[in-house]
């Protein structure tokens, strides 16, 4: 830490960290979203990951290391299927990978929200069979050769847009309450 609070690691133009390795492992956690490959987050993040943007994502998402990154792609997958991510670039300044990317899916399943504190479901927005491609800023810490924090800015309103969400038409609004009902009812019955 300097005297204002900001970590030197920021401030440092020297990597603390191998940045081949670092983009690796940038690298590698896209793949394992897009592939459902989960048997490889336990090597790609650290055993006390936590990912910053997971508020909105089942309780297991909220958790920590490899199991907290397999339930984020799970929970991805489950709503959009032919994910990619084309990365534009990727660079590592301190001991931080930063990924510029656009994430290309389809909406083939229901995206649903769980950002109450016991992680109940709080909003679904059902599947409407179309594409999006919406930019993207990741932020990864890298520590001791494994990712340890993630990060993100999305373009949730334009992917929100482009698949159909909003601006809600009626119809939608009444898929929308139905499947919320749906998952409500499902995630209680897990919790029995």
């Amino acid at each position: 830490m300097t005297g204002d609070g900001t970590s030197s690691a920021l401030l440092s133009a020297e990597p603390l960290v191998d940045p081949v390795e670092a983009e690796r492992l940038v690298r590698e956690q896209f793949r394992i979203i897009e592939t459902g490959d989960l048997e490889r987050a336990a090597a790609n993040v650290t055993p006390g990951y936590v990912n910053h943007r997971a508020i909105h994502e089942p309780l297991a998402a909220r958790a920590r290391g490899p199991e907290a990154l397999a339930a984020t792609a799970s929970w991805l997958r489950r709503a959009f299927s032919d994910i990619r991510f084309e990365i534009d670039a990727v660079a590592v300044v301190g001991d931080r990978g930063v990924a510029w990317a656009t994430m290309h899916a389809t909406n083939s399943g229901p995206l649903v929200v769980h950002d109450a504190p016991d992680g109940s479901v709080t909003q679904v927005f059902p599947a409407t069979g179309r594409q999006f491609a919406a930019r993207q800023v990741h932020w990864f810490r890298i520590e001791n050769g494994a990712i340890a924090e993630h990060d993100a800015v999305r373009d949730d309103l334009g992917m929100a847009q482009q698949v159909g969400w909003i601006p809600p038409r009626p119809a939608f609004v009444v898929r929308m309450l139905l499947a919320r009902r749906r998952e409500r009812r499902a995630f209680a019955h897990r919790r029995r």
